[in-house]
């Protein structure tokens, strides 16, 4: 299959965000109806406790090993990988298994009154994540050969049937907000995996077909798989059961994962664990969490996917910067130093624009009790995170895709450090400034990540002429019309909130516009290289 990583990465990227951006939609619809139909209190078990122990599980079962096959895959012995691929459904198993014990032993139980189906939650996530996991290896090899839009279609029918189910029930009993959610959560992976088994079921047969009237056919004779057997895990014979080389490297990532997941998810495990929050603030915290993570994730997280999985094919681990493809390497730097201007230039807006927005969104979102409590605070704490988010989570991709195995683990023994200092920090800012000490805490720990992956970054590129990092410095005129629109919406929201929110919103909307046509106007060569790619693709 011939194959242009970076055409396929610009599509996966699009597409996810095409995608991200219809999930948040719907999303911030269902978590707008779910607020004035469900009590705080259940929010909190559902979006902090559940959905931790769904993230705990799937990280710590799976991530790795997606993370390592999915490097160089255009190498790759797939019975082998299969194989090895197939080791998360009974480490899902077993991880499922002691959390599910944790969260239903350990951890305190919410009362009667908040939800009496807390247990059926628990065991109908850890159900969930083990039933997900059977798609692994159709997940793998959709991503290797470049299937870009089923994983868009999956996902859009695992949130559609997500949606209709929860809703439906919850329109029917909101008391039982819980047992609806789970029952959701369960019956959407269920079709999730059943359209990745029927869909390469089809594929298969009709490439078959292909192959049996065609002799030699360059678009089918590159699919390895003949038959949905290929994807099951088997025996095989005269060669090694899986690829030990690539069990190596996920061994380098399952430690990096359980660091990342600490670094993720730390505020919620304070919370879980050590009960700084109630679970009515625990779900405050979450429904301003999740509209203030609105750009990251349906914005950056798309395009860090796809970064990671474009650096990973064009750029050799093990091999020295000056010592590979040099038009390889051309372009590489060049896409990485345009992905930061890009991602930076996002966070900066965000940033300048959310500080005399967020009451706004807030009051649209969740009515006033929302807005004017504390909830304006956490919004305008987060945007600053969002900056963060932004740089650390492409200079990481980088660094991630790039890195060999001894710089990996490198990296996730620092990363023990960074863990450690986030609970402690966690755990410190939270009891002195309460809610806004847990973003505080986590825009330090994103900080030290940014400087440490940029070190690695302007190591890697030292003596020769490429200079990536220079994506970050923003352009004077955008600045300058970033910092005088600031200012200006700063003052509209102290004296037109109130009385004339209207004015107030289209003096923002008139600035933004503005601003980004000066962004537009400095980086005429990136806005002229993505129009003329999104022709191309027209076409």
């Amino acid at each position: 299959m011939a194959k242009n990583f970076l055409k396929s990465s610009l599509e996966n990227a699009s597409l996810n965000i095409i995608l991200q951006i219809s999930f948040r939609i719907v999303t911030f619809i269902l978590n707008a109806f779910v607020i004035r139909h469900v009590s705080q209190d259940a929010i909190g078990v559902m979006y902090v406790r559940l959905l931790l122990l769904e993230s705990t599980i799937l990280t710590l079962s799976r991530l790795a090993f997606r993370k390592a096959c999915i490097s160089k895959t255009d190498t790759h012995n797939w019975p082998q990988v299969i194989n090895l691929i197939w080791l998360t459904v009974p480490l899902g198993v077993i991880t499922s298994l002691i959390f599910g014990y944790i969260w239903l032993n350990v951890l305190s139980r919410p009362e009667d009154h908040v939800t009496q189906h807390y247990t059926f939650g628990v065991i109908s996530i850890a159900a969930s994540c083990v039933i997900e996991m059977c798609s692994d290896s159709l997940y793998l090899v959709s991503q290797a050969f470049l299937f870009v839009k089923l994983r868009i279609f999956a996902e859009l029918i695992q949130i559609f049937v997500r949606t209709v189910i929860f809703v439906l029930l919850i329109l029917k009993s909101a008391e039982h907000a819980v047992l609806a959610f789970s029952i959701a959560q369960l019956v959407s992976l269920m079709a999730y995996v059943v359209f990745f088994y029927v869909y390469f079921y089809w594929y298969i047969r009709a490439n078959n077909r292909r192959r049996s009237e065609i002799k030699k056919d360059e678009g089918t004779d590159d699919f390895p798989f003949h038959s949905m057997v290929d994807f099951l895990p088997k025996r095989l014979q005269n060669s090694e059961q899986i690829d030990w080389k690539l069990l190596i490297l996920t061994w380098s990532f399952m430690k990096q994962s359980v660091m990342m997941q600490i670094l993720t998810e730390g505020e919620r495990y304070v919370m879980t664990l050590i009960n700084v929050l109630s679970f009515s603030e625990q779900g405050v915290f979450d429904v301003v969490n999740n509209l203030g993570s609105l750009a990251a994730r349906f914005l950056f997280r798309p395009i860090e996917e796809s970064a990671y999985f474009y650096f990973s094919q064009l750029i050799h681990r093990d091999v020295d910067i000056r010592k590979q493809n040099k038009s390889s390497m051309d372009e590489a730097a060049h896409v990485l130093e345009n992905l930061l201007r890009c991602v930076s230039s996002l966070g900066l807006l965000v940033l300048f624009f959310g500080q005399s927005y967020a009451k706004m969104a807030l009051l649209l979102y969740g009515g006033r009790n929302l807005a004017f409590g504390l909830g304006a605070k956490l919004l305008k704490t987060h945007c600053v995170a969002i900056l963060l988010m932004a740089i650390n989570g492409s200079t990481e991709c980088y660094a991630l895709s790039t890195m060999n195995t001894t710089e990996l683990n490198k990296y996730n023994r620092i990363m023990i450090i960074f863990s450690v200092s986030f609970l402690i920090a966690s755990w410190l800012f939270s009891s002195l400034l309460g809610s806004v000490g847990f973003i505080v805490a986590n825009c330090c720990n994103m900080l030290a990540r940014i400087i440490y992956c940029s070190y690695f970054i302007k190591r890697r590129y030292k003596n020769t002429r490429y200079k990536p990092l220079f994506g970050l410095i923003p352009k004077i005129w955008f600045f300058i019309t970033l910092f005088v629109s600031a200012i200006v919406t700063f003052v509209s929201e102290v004296y037109l909130f109130d009385e004339h929110l209207i004015v107030h919103f289209f003096i923002g909307a008139v600035l933004f516009l503005i601003t980004v046509a000066s962004w537009m106007y400095q980086e005429k060569e990136l806005v002229g290289m993505l129009v003329q790619n999104w022709k191309k693709k027209r076409e």
